[in-house]
């Protein structure tokens, strides 16, 4: 009898499972978990995104989507790309374009699936989104790490440039950021923006926590550079992860590559969600902003005195550092003793000194797990 085994790719050993999921399917297994794992709003969609979509499936809107979107959210959206980002997306002259894509995450492997050849490197910052690095080895691209631990998680413009090559693709900026929270001040994503411009190099804004700003407006990094191309969607924002709804924006040529690119691959993003994400669009999501803000001051406000931790501004992560032992002992510890989790730092970052908490979720959750943090600190 064969091997399976000996059939599988070479790229299939180029990383391991998501560490995330694996603590996600731990959850699932504990009575009463403490969980601050996963970055999965504990809101659900709007009313009225969750009636279209039922309208949607019962009009028997299920057949494959036209695979550049379909034009009720092609249209709601452009109309809001021009208002915020001064883009005309929809013209056939336009230098810019968009794309409706399966996800996000989708959107990222589309965009680097089309920009990035094998030996071709791909800048990301310490820490970063788990998945950039998977997805660049899976394409055969190499990442470049500028960390970040030594400036509050803020981009030092200076390790960027010197970061650049000749072999220099593309820059994936995430604010804000999973997993800190952190959100680039406006000088410095203008600056960012500059110097890809610059340097000619591809720039990817990951916006998908865009809304998700605490203390002060967002700013893309479209603003200061035309070039820069923006994946965004609704899983965050309007509660629908599962429903598999993203977007990407930018120049006309890239875009039109990952709608190619997707007919081969994805084909279209889910049909009736689609349609649902267009209404959903008009549903108020500040109360929903409002709330998030208060979840953070709670784990900020209730850790801050004990650990060392830089203030989330967006998103709905804090990154702390652990106070004791490294952050795979200090995650263990808590998931044995606590059935607390949450997600050691070395899954994102070169460094294992961190850990991430997730705060989409109750307060109550919050809570119980702000009680258990400070007396693991104290141990």
């Amino acid at each position: 009898m064969s091997s399976a085994a000996a059939w599988l790719a070479d790229r299939t050993h180029l990383f391991e499972s998501s560490g995330i999921r694996k603590v996600f399917d731990l959850g699932a297994t504990l009575p009463n978990p403490i969980n601050l794992s996963i970055g999965q709003p504990d809101f659900d969609v709007p009313q009225i995104g969750r009636e279209a979509a039922c309208e949607a499936i019962e009009s028997r809107k299920n057949g494959y989507a036209l695979t550049q979107g379909m034009p009720v959210l092609r249209n709601k959206l452009g109309k809001m790309i021009e208002q915020n980002y001064a883009r005309d997306v929809l013209s056939n002259d336009s230098r810019h374009s968009l794309l409706i894509t399966s996800g996000t995450s989708g959107g990222l492997l589309l965009a680097l699936q089309c920009l990035v050849n094998p030996g071709d490197e791909v800048i990301l910052f310490d820490p970063f989104f788990v998945m950039y690095d998977s997805l660049v080895k899976m394409i055969g691209g190499t990442s470049v790490v500028v960390d970040t631990q030594d400036s509050q998680f803020q981009v030092d413009l200076n390790k960027l440039e010197a970061a650049i090559t000749s072999k220099t693709k593309a820059i994936i900026l995430n604010s804000p950021a999973n997993p800190t929270g952190v959100i680039c001040d406006e000088e410095t994503v203008k600056a960012i923006a500059e110097l890809a411009a610059r340097k000619n190099v591809c720039l990817i804004s990951d916006e998908i926590y865009k809304v998700f700003c605490f203390d002060a407006p967002f700013v893309s990094a479209a603003k200061y550079n035309p070039d820069v191309l923006v994946l965004d969607g609704f899983s965050k924002s309007h509660g629908m992860p599962g429903w598999r709804v993203g977007y990407a924006h930018g120049p006309k040529a890239i875009i039109e590559q990952m709608t190619k690119f997707q007919q081969y691959t994805f084909v279209c993003a889910p049909h009736p969600f689609q349609l649902a994400a267009a209404a959903a669009l008009d549903a108020d999501i500040k109360p929903v902003i409002d709330a998030y803000r208060h979840k953070r001051d709670l784990i900020y406000d209730g850790l801050s005195d004990l650990y060392e931790l830089v203030k989330p501004s967006g998103a709905f992560y804090a990154f702390p550092k652990v106070p004791w032992g490294t952050a795979d002992e200090f995650v263990e510890y808590g998931i044995k003793n606590y059935e607390l989790l949450v997600i050691p730092g070395n899954i994102f970052s070169r460094h294992n000194t961190n850990f991430r908490i997730s705060y989409a979720a109750s307060d109550t959750m919050i809570e119980r797990g702000v009680e258990v943090m400070r007396k693991m600190a104290k141990r």
